[in-house]
Protein backbone atom coordinates (compact mmCIF):
# COMPACT_ATOMS: atom_id res chain seq x y z
CA UNK A 1 0.00 0.00 0.00
CA UNK A 2 1.50 3.24 -1.19
CA UNK A 3 0.47 6.99 -0.42
CA UNK A 4 1.40 9.98 -2.83
CA UNK A 5 4.29 10.48 -0.76
CA UNK A 6 6.13 7.11 -1.20
CA UNK A 7 5.70 7.59 -4.89
CA UNK A 8 7.00 10.56 -5.16
CA UNK A 9 10.00 9.49 -3.83
CA UNK A 10 10.49 6.90 -6.11
CA UNK A 11 10.72 8.87 -9.49
CA UNK A 12 12.97 10.12 -11.87
CA UNK A 13 14.23 13.17 -12.02
CA UNK A 14 15.05 13.70 -15.85
CA UNK A 15 13.50 16.37 -17.32
CA UNK A 16 12.17 14.20 -20.26
CA UNK A 17 10.84 11.66 -17.97
CA UNK A 18 8.78 14.03 -16.04
CA UNK A 19 7.57 15.87 -19.34
CA UNK A 20 6.10 12.36 -20.66
CA UNK A 21 4.60 11.38 -17.22
CA UNK A 22 2.97 14.61 -16.44
CA UNK A 23 1.63 14.32 -20.68
CA UNK A 24 0.60 10.66 -20.22
CA UNK A 25 -1.03 11.74 -17.12
CA UNK A 26 -3.13 14.89 -18.01
CA UNK A 27 -4.77 12.91 -20.67
CA UNK A 28 -6.94 10.32 -18.90
CA UNK A 29 -8.45 13.51 -16.92
CA UNK A 30 -8.70 15.59 -19.82
CA UNK A 31 -10.80 13.27 -21.52
CA UNK A 32 -12.86 12.48 -18.46
CA UNK A 33 -12.97 16.42 -17.99
CA UNK A 34 -14.35 16.78 -21.83
CA UNK A 35 -17.08 14.44 -21.39
CA UNK A 36 -18.79 16.04 -17.93
CA UNK A 37 -18.20 19.61 -20.02
CA UNK A 38 -20.58 18.79 -22.50
CA UNK A 39 -23.29 18.24 -19.90
CA UNK A 40 -22.91 21.52 -19.24
CA UNK A 41 -24.21 23.16 -22.78
CA UNK A 42 -27.10 25.71 -21.51
CA UNK A 43 -25.28 28.87 -20.16
CA UNK A 44 -21.94 26.90 -19.80
CA UNK A 45 -19.31 27.91 -16.60
CA UNK A 46 -16.34 30.14 -17.95
CA UNK A 47 -13.96 27.89 -19.16
CA UNK A 48 -10.75 29.89 -17.56
CA UNK A 49 -12.25 29.41 -13.94
CA UNK A 50 -12.73 25.74 -14.66
CA UNK A 51 -9.23 25.25 -16.06
CA UNK A 52 -7.76 27.09 -12.95
CA UNK A 53 -10.06 24.33 -10.63
CA UNK A 54 -8.05 21.97 -12.66
CA UNK A 55 -4.84 23.85 -11.92
CA UNK A 56 -5.78 23.80 -8.35
CA UNK A 57 -6.24 20.31 -7.93
CA UNK A 58 -3.26 19.83 -9.22
CA UNK A 59 -1.69 21.81 -6.72
CA UNK A 60 -3.23 20.36 -4.34
CA UNK A 61 -1.16 17.14 -4.81
CA UNK A 62 1.74 19.07 -4.09
CA UNK A 63 0.28 20.52 -0.67
CA UNK A 64 -0.67 17.03 0.16
CA UNK A 65 2.53 15.42 0.02
CA UNK A 66 3.65 16.78 3.84
CA UNK A 67 0.57 15.97 5.28
CA UNK A 68 0.62 12.72 3.99
CA UNK A 69 4.44 12.35 5.23
CA UNK A 70 3.29 13.78 8.50
CA UNK A 71 0.52 11.04 8.77
CA UNK A 72 3.24 8.10 8.24
CA UNK A 73 5.31 9.10 10.85
CA UNK A 74 2.53 8.66 13.40
CA UNK A 75 0.71 6.24 12.25
CA UNK A 76 1.80 2.07 11.02
CA UNK A 77 -1.68 0.47 11.34
CA UNK A 78 -2.39 0.04 7.08
CA UNK A 79 -6.50 0.87 8.06
CA UNK A 80 -5.86 3.87 10.14
CA UNK A 81 -2.90 5.20 7.15
CA UNK A 82 -5.74 3.89 4.21
CA UNK A 83 -8.33 6.13 5.71
CA UNK A 84 -6.01 9.27 6.50
CA UNK A 85 -4.66 9.53 3.02
CA UNK A 86 -7.90 9.11 1.97
CA UNK A 87 -9.35 12.35 4.16
CA UNK A 88 -6.24 14.38 3.29
CA UNK A 89 -6.87 13.79 -0.41
CA UNK A 90 -10.56 14.64 -0.34
CA UNK A 91 -10.12 17.61 2.38
CA UNK A 92 -7.59 19.33 -0.04
CA UNK A 93 -9.73 18.68 -3.02
CA UNK A 94 -12.54 20.39 -1.47
CA UNK A 95 -10.24 23.59 -0.30
CA UNK A 96 -8.63 23.85 -3.94
CA UNK A 97 -12.40 24.08 -5.63
CA UNK A 98 -13.25 26.33 -2.73
CA UNK A 99 -10.04 28.86 -2.90
CA UNK A 100 -10.80 29.15 -7.02
CA UNK A 101 -14.86 28.46 -7.32
CA UNK A 102 -16.94 28.57 -4.73
CA UNK A 103 -15.06 31.55 -2.98
CA UNK A 104 -15.85 33.99 -6.01
CA UNK A 105 -19.52 33.44 -5.68
CA UNK A 106 -19.90 33.18 -9.71
CA UNK A 107 -21.57 29.66 -9.72
CA UNK A 108 -25.26 30.75 -10.22
CA UNK A 109 -26.55 27.18 -11.12
CA UNK A 110 -26.86 23.93 -9.27
CA UNK A 111 -24.78 22.05 -11.95
CA UNK A 112 -22.25 24.43 -11.81
CA UNK A 113 -21.06 22.65 -8.21
CA UNK A 114 -20.30 19.23 -9.58
CA UNK A 115 -18.76 20.84 -12.68
CA UNK A 116 -15.89 22.34 -10.38
CA UNK A 117 -15.78 19.83 -7.88
CA UNK A 118 -15.26 17.14 -11.04
CA UNK A 119 -12.00 19.45 -12.51
CA UNK A 120 -10.73 19.90 -9.33
CA UNK A 121 -10.73 16.57 -8.93
CA UNK A 122 -9.73 15.67 -12.37
CA UNK A 123 -6.55 18.00 -11.71
CA UNK A 124 -5.92 16.07 -8.52
CA UNK A 125 -5.49 12.61 -10.34
CA UNK A 126 -4.04 14.35 -13.36
CA UNK A 127 -0.88 15.02 -11.10
CA UNK A 128 -1.05 11.46 -9.51
CA UNK A 129 -1.11 9.66 -12.31
CA UNK A 130 2.05 11.48 -13.96
CA UNK A 131 3.62 10.48 -10.39
CA UNK A 132 2.45 7.34 -10.70
CA UNK A 133 3.77 6.51 -14.37
CA UNK A 134 7.17 8.37 -13.62
CA UNK A 135 9.27 5.64 -12.33
CA UNK A 136 7.92 2.98 -15.05
CA UNK A 137 8.58 5.54 -17.39
CA UNK A 138 12.04 6.49 -15.91
CA UNK A 139 13.24 2.49 -15.75
CA UNK A 140 11.93 2.51 -19.47
CA UNK A 141 9.44 -0.52 -18.83
CA UNK A 142 6.60 0.40 -21.23
CA UNK A 143 4.32 -2.45 -20.32
CA UNK A 144 4.63 -1.25 -16.88
CA UNK A 145 3.96 2.45 -18.10
CA UNK A 146 0.68 1.02 -20.61
CA UNK A 147 -0.93 -1.17 -17.64
CA UNK A 148 -0.46 1.40 -14.87
CA UNK A 149 -1.85 4.26 -17.43
CA UNK A 150 -4.55 1.92 -18.43
CA UNK A 151 -5.71 0.83 -14.95
CA UNK A 152 -5.50 4.94 -13.71
CA UNK A 153 -7.33 5.77 -16.52
CA UNK A 154 -10.24 3.18 -15.49
CA UNK A 155 -10.05 3.32 -12.09
CA UNK A 156 -8.60 5.94 -10.27
CA UNK A 157 -8.96 8.81 -12.51
CA UNK A 158 -12.89 8.25 -12.57
CA UNK A 159 -12.83 7.44 -8.93
CA UNK A 160 -11.34 10.96 -8.25
CA UNK A 161 -13.96 12.55 -10.50
CA UNK A 162 -16.76 11.12 -9.00
CA UNK A 163 -15.46 11.04 -5.23
CA UNK A 164 -15.32 15.10 -5.86
CA UNK A 165 -18.61 15.22 -7.69
CA UNK A 166 -20.09 13.73 -4.86
CA UNK A 167 -19.19 17.16 -2.78
CA UNK A 168 -20.48 18.98 -5.70
CA UNK A 169 -23.69 16.95 -6.32
CA UNK A 170 -24.59 17.62 -2.48
CA UNK A 171 -24.14 21.16 -2.73
CA UNK A 172 -26.04 21.22 -5.99
CA UNK A 173 -28.82 19.40 -4.58
CA UNK A 174 -29.08 21.74 -1.65
CA UNK A 175 -28.70 25.09 -4.09
CA UNK A 176 -32.08 26.29 -2.58
CA UNK A 177 -31.22 26.16 0.75
CA UNK A 178 -30.04 28.34 3.56
CA UNK A 179 -26.59 28.26 4.61
CA UNK A 180 -26.69 26.10 7.42
CA UNK A 181 -28.28 23.39 4.83
CA UNK A 182 -25.95 23.52 2.20
CA UNK A 183 -22.90 23.43 5.18
CA UNK A 184 -24.65 20.16 5.71
CA UNK A 185 -24.70 18.65 2.46
CA UNK A 186 -21.25 20.05 1.32
CA UNK A 187 -20.10 17.73 4.89
CA UNK A 188 -22.24 14.74 4.10
CA UNK A 189 -20.59 15.03 0.06
CA UNK A 190 -17.10 14.93 1.28
CA UNK A 191 -18.63 11.76 4.32
CA UNK A 192 -19.62 10.06 0.98
CA UNK A 193 -15.97 10.85 -0.96
CA UNK A 194 -13.69 9.72 1.38
CA UNK A 195 -16.39 6.27 2.19
CA UNK A 196 -16.13 5.56 -1.63
CA UNK A 197 -12.38 6.33 -2.32
CA UNK A 198 -11.38 4.67 0.86
CA UNK A 199 -13.97 1.48 -0.02
CA UNK A 200 -12.29 0.98 -3.71
CA UNK A 201 -9.02 1.56 -1.80
CA UNK A 202 -9.38 -1.22 0.39
CA UNK A 203 -10.78 -3.48 -2.26
CA UNK A 204 -8.54 -2.90 -4.97
CA UNK A 205 -6.06 -3.82 -2.27
CA UNK A 206 -7.43 -6.75 -0.92
CA UNK A 207 -8.86 -8.05 -4.41
CA UNK A 208 -6.63 -10.57 -6.86
CA UNK A 209 -7.63 -11.57 -10.37
CA UNK A 210 -10.97 -11.55 -11.67
CA UNK A 211 -12.12 -9.85 -8.41
CA UNK A 212 -10.43 -6.43 -9.40
CA UNK A 213 -13.20 -6.23 -11.90
CA UNK A 214 -15.87 -6.91 -9.34
CA UNK A 215 -14.76 -3.09 -7.82
CA UNK A 216 -14.19 -1.63 -11.11
CA UNK A 217 -17.49 -2.94 -11.44
CA UNK A 218 -19.25 -1.23 -8.48
CA UNK A 219 -17.12 2.03 -9.18
CA UNK A 220 -19.12 2.24 -12.70
CA UNK A 221 -22.13 1.75 -10.94
CA UNK A 222 -21.32 4.45 -8.65
CA UNK A 223 -20.30 6.53 -11.51
CA UNK A 224 -23.57 5.71 -12.88
CA UNK A 225 -25.86 7.07 -10.17
CA UNK A 226 -24.01 9.96 -10.18
CA UNK A 227 -24.93 11.01 -13.39
CA UNK A 228 -28.33 10.20 -12.48
CA UNK A 229 -28.32 12.90 -10.61
CA UNK A 230 -26.36 15.10 -12.42
CA UNK A 231 -28.80 14.95 -15.18
CA UNK A 232 -31.32 16.01 -12.55
CA UNK A 233 -29.34 18.96 -11.48
CA UNK A 234 -29.14 20.02 -15.27
CA UNK A 235 -32.59 19.84 -15.63
CA UNK A 236 -33.07 22.28 -12.51
CA UNK A 237 -30.07 24.54 -14.35
CA UNK A 238 -31.87 24.68 -17.05
CA UNK A 239 -35.46 25.82 -16.30
CA UNK A 240 -33.41 28.24 -14.34
CA UNK A 241 -31.84 28.99 -17.71
CA UNK A 242 -35.07 29.32 -19.48
CA UNK A 243 -36.91 31.80 -16.81
CA UNK A 244 -33.49 34.11 -16.96
CA UNK A 245 -33.14 33.46 -13.20
CA UNK A 246 -29.66 34.15 -12.49
CA UNK A 247 -29.35 33.44 -8.34
CA UNK A 248 -26.82 32.07 -5.55
CA UNK A 249 -28.62 31.46 -3.15
CA UNK A 250 -32.05 30.64 -1.84
CA UNK A 251 -35.00 31.10 -4.28
CA UNK A 252 -38.57 32.32 -3.57
CA UNK A 253 -40.30 29.59 -5.02
CA UNK A 254 -42.67 32.39 -6.34
CA UNK A 255 -40.12 33.64 -8.64
CA UNK A 256 -39.90 30.24 -9.99
CA UNK A 257 -43.34 30.69 -11.17
CA UNK A 258 -43.04 33.92 -13.23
Amino acid sequence: MQSITNIATQINTDPNTLLLSLFFGIIPSFLWLLFWLREDKEDPEPRGLIFLTFLSGMLAVILVLPIQRFINNIFYDENTLLILWVASEEFLKLVAVFAVAISVRHIKKPVGFPIYFMAGGLGFAALENALFLAYPIGINDPTVGLLTGNLRFLGATLLHSVASGMMGLMLGLAFFQNKFIKIIALLFGLFIAIALHTAFNFFIMKSAGGEVLKVFGFLWVVTIISMLVFEKLRRMSESLYMKNVVIHGPVNELLLRR
